[in-house]
């Protein structure tokens, strides 16, 4: 096995730097560094915003900026060149860049990043064109009829340090069609935290003093971003990715800046007999100020209209207007039963923990089913059953794994009858509708979790990978894309299907970087080393293929690609057929 690096990930790196930098210093020092002040607070770092960019770093007249899509970087390359001449002529500071854009891994140590695709990016940005743009032909094969415009080859170049020649393509606006030709094939644009409220909720620290009851902080945490994430006019961070930063000491302007929010609420949670002491204290990351705090004490039966209440308080202080749906969904309780929900906690705890095995399912089994047994109209309890057997289906676990797919859609079913405006048990019912087959449920049951819960991570990653499955791979990537910006923390699952669709689409290197990123960061999958393996058998590297075959059989000597795809629900042969023939063009399977 390779060595494995942790800090590691996919991004799309932007350079940019000031054409006739040395020699606006020399002929007025403090007029150039005016006016590149200014150009950077009026449209650089605002056109950086708009496009869910994170400006890394400024080294003189260059600025890194680190994109988590392709897209977004492309995007926000086009819209300051278009600016920039657009005001060339008027009052403008005569400031002309040159930008390159690459797709590629990074190496990250504190805020900073480095490595080849930064070094890439940098070499490409030296062959731009004043005032226009210059990208690899790994982000014009990602971004390739998702923008207005069509970048012309402009063959291969070397690089220092890099191993390969790099295939370069180059757009300038004095030949931009845009104006004329208006996007007819571009996806709107994913959703954008400039300009709405935003907000990431840490989960609430355990002050009981006793372990066990981390079930129990980490679950009022995730109700709260449940509630949250039923408000179409606020952004949330899913659990996955706000979760990440527990048990870490970290400043508050650093988790908005990495989860690109504007406001964090934490707090904690000190639970004793039958009472629960609740503090939270929502920040506004900008300046660290108090946007609004508070302390409960309450009886532990009142917890559920305490989290009501909190929702509503952080709503309010984020000044969003809430429609009479949305208001009344905040109401509604899904079970008075604090002991039936109490396990459903417990449960849920170990169905989202990184670890899964067959004792931990057998272990949630147990718990839902009391929790079921306590309260018979409790519906996540039944969502949590369909999801515990859906991924018995999928990893084996009990003796009879193919008849789990049919109890997994029993207790689906069972979910939303009992739980109709509960997002969770609509999207489980879609996952389980999805494997039986059942396209038209499927679809029927995502596009409801998401009317119920628009910033739901999950259902909007489910509804990408309906797409795939379906046989419109490239309807699946703005989708996923767009689960990825609301969970950047859980990118290895999203990875996995945005490198199966761009394969699937054809879009060879870009697959080959999403799923070489997705092993980095799963090194034990499977799974995506077959689909890797396809795509390098389709780039012609025989040898690097069948590598990574040799890394699955290690990992997994008993896998077997028929049985994997047999259980996948694709609705067109021709597309696993092109994983298949991936594999026979690097002869593979032996």
């Amino acid at each position: 096995m390779p060595e494995i690096r942790t800090n590691r990930r996919l991004a799309a790196i932007l350079v940019a730097d000031v054409v006739g930098y040395s020699r606006m210093m020399g002929a007025d020092e403090a007029g150039t560094l005016e006016a590149l002040k200014h150009h950077r607070e009026a449209l650089f770092d605002p056109t950086v915003a708009e496009n869910n960019g994170r400006v890394v770093k400024l080294v003189g007249d260059g600025t890194l900026v680190e994109f988590a899509s392709a897209l977004d970087a492309v995007r926000c390359a086009l819209a300051i060149q278009r600016a920039v001449k657009a005001a060339a002529g008027s009052d403008d500071d005569g400031i002309v860049l040159r930008i390159g854009v690459n797709l590629g891994d990074v190496i990250i140590e504190g805020d900073d990043i480095y490595g080849d695709g930064v070094n890439i990016a940098a070499r490409l940005e030296s062959l731009a064109e004043p005032g226009g743009v210059c990208i690899s032909s790994i982000v014009n094969e990602s971004v390739q009829g998702r923008i207005d415009i069509a970048f012309s080859d402009c063959g291969e170049v070397s690089a220092k340090n890099i191993d390969r020649p790099i295939r370069t393509w180059k757009w300038h606006p004095d030949g931009d069609g845009a104006a004329a030709q208006p996007d007819r094939q571009a996806p709107e644009p994913a959703q954008k935290s400039n300009g709405r409220a935003s907000i990431a909720v840490l989960p609430f620290d355990n002050m009981s003093g006793d372990p066990e009851q981390e079930y129990f902080s980490d679950g009022i945490s995730e109700d709260i971003i449940t509630d949250l994430s039923k408000v179409a006019g606020l952004i949330v961070i899913a659990r996955n990715s706000s979760f990440a930063y527990k048990g870490r000491s970290i400043d508050i302007r650093t988790v908005a800046r990495e989860l690109g929010v504007k406001s964090v609420l934490e707090g904690s949670i000190r639970r004793a007999g039958n009472r629960v002491r609740i503090n939270a204290q929502l920040i506004d990351a900008a300046n660290g100020a108090h946007l609004w705090a508070e302390r409960y004490d309450r009886d532990l039966t009142d917890i559920f209209e305490l989290q009501d209440e909190v929702t509503r308080m952080i709503v309010d202080a984020l000044k969003v207007k809430l429609s009479a749906s949305e208001s009344a969904r905040l109401s509604g309780e899904a079970t008075t039963n604090v002991e039936a929900h109490d396990l459903v906690l417990r449960a849920r705890a170990l169905l989202h923990g990184a670890a899964k095995d067959a004792a931990i399912f057998r272990s949630a089994v147990a718990l839902l089913e009391g929790a079921i047994a306590l309260d018979p109209d409790y519906g996540e309890s039944y969502g949590g059953m369909a999801m515990a057997y859906l991924y018995d289906f999928q990893n084996r676990w009990s003796d009879e794994p193919d008849r789990s797919l049919e109890t997994a859609m029993r207790y689906a079913d069972q979910a939303v009858e009992k739980a109709p405006n509960d997002p969770y048990c609509h999207y489980v019912a879609s996952v389980a509708a999805g494997f039986s087959k059942d396209y038209d449920r499927s679809e029927i049951e995502v596009e409801k979790a998401l009317a119920l819960s628009p910033n739901f991570a999950p259902a909007i990653n489910s509804k990408g990978v309906r797409h795939i499955f379906g046989g419109q791979p490239d309807a699946a990537v703005p989708e996923i894309e767009r689960a990825l910006r609301l969970d950047p923390a859980n990118g290895h699952s999203y990875l996995h299907f945005l490198g199966l669709a761009h394969l699937l689409s054809g879009k060879y290197e870009t697959a080959a970087a999403e799923l070489r990123a997705r092993i980095v960061q799963v090194p034990e999958t499977d799974m995506s080393r077959a689909y890797l393996a396809a795509t390098l058998g389709h780039l012609g590297e025989i040898d690097e293929a069948r590598r990574v075959w040799g890394e699955l059989k290690t990992i997994n000597p008993s896998y077997s690609f028929d049985a994997h795809v047999g259980r996948l629900p694709f609705q067109r042969p021709e597309y696993p057929q092109r994983i298949r023939e991936g594999l026979a063009k690097a002869g593979l399977p032996d």
